[in-house]
């Protein structure tokens, strides 16, 4: 019987929104080859819109689209082979995969296998993040670069030149073993958490959040702890668990951005904010104080208020005098001056944001100019604010971010001269 095409259609996209990453890294385990698994990747999904039309949706599309890539891959293979120096090199290989069985419940742990790989020692530090984000994640180039600060054509070049060293290197796919996994942590937990803010507050698009992006994150968060029960891992999957519970506040029913000290806390989800919570106390009795520990910290002072007045900000600036201590970083010191103006008021957090900028760093990081328009605009000083929140404009490309902006423009039109509370 055939199926209608459109409705086909849809359950491809929808299969591929949900499951090309795990079948795209099953596909670079079996296969060995980066390029070559997304070759079959593509030419899998292309099959099925085809043969899901004809012989309907199979019961497990996940498994027919890896097996149809594997045997497409064979296929590329022996067409190389005719033609190719290496002949009995392609041949053999396209043997192997011939002969060679896969399980499907291996599935889930190949994307952890694949973060490890991108994170391999082997290569450039500025390479891995990237990779991973690229591959693991299916980010594009353009959000990568928003992440970094960077440019997409870096971003491009870091990622081949990455791959290639995998391929030329032999880099084995593969976890690590349990007395390698520290030295090899710290990449696996930065790219984590960059796949999981790109989800929480998305660096461009239509939507403040993608809801895929951070639900793998923390998927990949807690499959990290039971491998490895690191106190930096609590923290980091503590982190992302209270900052998730937020994430219904942070964004109207018309989809605008609300910001943290208007946001409705009865929206805030109890069961993450009581995880996360207790991951953050496991992780500080270990006396070990890294970046995500100090981070979660901060995250469940906020959860654990009960209104925005009963925040304890001079316990958050002391916590991010502590992170700046461990991890020295211009973005945390910007995050300490807001927690300063709250604390001191406005005018000790421009100093410190002025202070900032003035040195050059931050120059192109849209929330540092909204920090300096919000600070200029609650002290009075219209022009000043006007000007920082039109930087800001230019430097975003997040749409609800970008109407919120647009919004405090308009309402510093004719405020010049009226006296503000400070």
């Amino acid at each position: 019987m055939t199926l209608d095409a459109d409705s086909v259609k849809q359950q491809v996209e929808a299969v591929y929104r949900q499951e090309s990453r795990r079948i795209l890294a099953t596909l670079i385990r079996l296969l060995g080859d980066f390029d070559l698994a997304e070759e079959a990747l593509h030419e899998a999904f292309f099959i099925a819109v085809e043969r899901w039309q004809r012989d309907g949706v199979p019961a497990n599309p996940r498994a027919w689209l890896v097996s149809t890539g594997r045997f497409k891959a064979i296929d590329v293979l022996r067409r190389r082979a005719r033609f190719a120096a290496s002949r009995e090199q392609l041949i053999a290989q396209a043997e192997a995969l011939e002969q060679g069985e896969w399980c499907d419940e291996d599935v889930e742990d190949d994307r952890l296998r694949l973060i490890f790989t991108c994170c391999h020692p082997a290569l450039s530090a500025d390479a891995q993040v990237p990779l991973t984000l690229r591959e693991v994640c299916d980010l594009t180039t353009e959000e990568i670069a928003r992440a970094f600060l960077s440019s997409p054509s870096t971003i491009a070049q870091r990622i081949v030149r990455a791959k290639t060293k995998i391929r030329d290197a032999k880099i084995p796919y593969q976890v690590p073993s349990r007395a390698e996994l520290p030295e090899r942590l710290d990449s696996v937990l930065r790219v984590i958490y960059l796949v999981f803010n790109e989800g929480y507050s998305a660096s461009l698009g239509a939507n403040l959040t993608r809801d895929d992006l951070t639900a793998e994150a923390i998927r990949l968060g807690r499959l990290l702890l039971e491998l490895l029960p690191d106190p930096e891992v609590m923290g980091l999957l503590a982190l992302m668990l209270l900052h998730e519970s937020r994430r219904q506040a942070r964004v109207s029913g018309n989809g605008e951005l609300v910001l943290l000290d208007a946001q409705d806390r009865s929206c805030w989800d109890p069961v993450l904010i009581a995880e996360g919570c207790a991951l953050v106390e496991r992780a500080l009795a270990t006396g070990r104080f890294g970046p995500y520990g100090l981070q979660a910290a901060i995250a469940a002072v906020h959860a654990e208020s009960a209104t925005a007045e009963d925040t304890d900000w001079r316990q958050i600036v002391g916590l991010y005098d502590l992170l700046l201590r461990v991890v020295p970083s211009a973005v945390i010191e910007l995050n300490r001056a807001v927690a300063v103006a709250m604390r001191d008021g406005p005018l000790a957090g421009l100093e410190l944001v002025e202070g900032i900028l003035g040195r050059g760093e931050l120059l192109d990081y849209h929330l540092a100019h909204s920090a300096r328009a919000d600070f200029c605009r609650r002290l009075g000083r219209v022009e000043q604010a006007r000007e920082a929140y039109q930087r800001a404009l230019e430097l975003t490309q997040q749409a609800p971010e970008r109407r919120f902006i647009e919004r405090r423009l308009e309402e510093l039109k004719g405020a010049e001269g009226v006296p503000r509370n400070l």
